[in-house]
């Protein structure tokens, strides 16, 4: 049963780089790091995304833009105007491909203090490395599958980064409780979040997106930000604000 164990492996690791350097780093600057250390998180990003490696750059500016235009025609992944998730997930893309190729102007100040390594992203962001990447999850599933139904969860892992960020883009704008009222649809998917490293508590972002520790109530349990702070004392980022 080694394939529901690599799966849980690539979920979690996957998720964590997402979060971690995607989202809190490059969208939000929520700590700072080394130029070193930014190369690192960039081939950790490749290593754990693999065939759904997206451009650090290009994500934190689409999610600044999600922030600024949230549930209005101008967002570039809200559920608000989509019936279904394959319509969401379509125009994410869409969304997210424009502004990595440079056909979507985005202003200046979205713009400001995103990393950014072209040449890797040359090399990890093109259709060769994504093929090669399905070409060894498939030899992956071929040595370790032992029941037929475990190769349905292979079009899973070919596109996990994609559908990670779908699942909390779709369900935190539709499902889940709110601690504020605001003036958008976002909620916290769980009141105690194992499984999205603290990705879940998406009102609580939305209401303070500079905050590096998405947890609010006493209840809500941010691991990724534990593992920042953790980070943090280790001296490998620094942290803007500890709270």
């Amino acid at each position: 049963m080694l394939i529901p164990i690599f799966l849980i492996i690539h979920w979690y690791a996957s998720l964590f780089f997402q979060s971690f350097f995607h989202h809190r780093y490059a969208a939000h600057n929520h700590f700072t790091m080394s130029k070193a250390w930014e190369k690192f998180f960039y081939i950790c990003c490749f290593l754990t995304q693999g065939s759904s490696y997206i451009s650090a750059r290009a994500y934190g500016l689409m999610h600044r833009l999600h922030h600024a235009h949230t549930d209005t025609v101008n967002d570039p992944h809200s559920p608000s105007f989509f019936q279904s998730i394959p319509a969401l997930l379509w125009k994410t893309r869409n969304s997210y491909n424009d502004i990595f190729k440079g056909y979507t102007i985005v202003e200046e100040k979205y713009s400001k203090d995103l990393p950014e390594w072209q040449s890797f992203d040359k090399f990890a962001h093109n259709w060769l490395a994504r093929v090669l990447w399905g070409a060894l999850y498939t030899a992956i599933y071929a040595v370790f599958v032992t029941h037929w139904w475990m190769w349905l969860f292979l079009p899973l892992t070919f596109s996990m980064g994609a559908l990670q960020g779908i699942a909390v883009n779709w369900w935190a704008h539709r499902f889940g409780y709110r601690n504020y009222a605001l003036g958008n649809t976002s909620r916290n998917i769980l009141p105690l979040d194992l499984l999205f490293w603290g990705e879940a508590y998406h009102n609580n972002h939305h209401k303070n997106p500079g905050r590096a520790n998405n947890a609010v109530k006493w209840f809500e349990l941010d691991t990724g930000y534990a593992v920042i702070k953790l980070m943090h004392r280790l001296k490998i980022i620094k942290l803007k604000a500890m709270r």
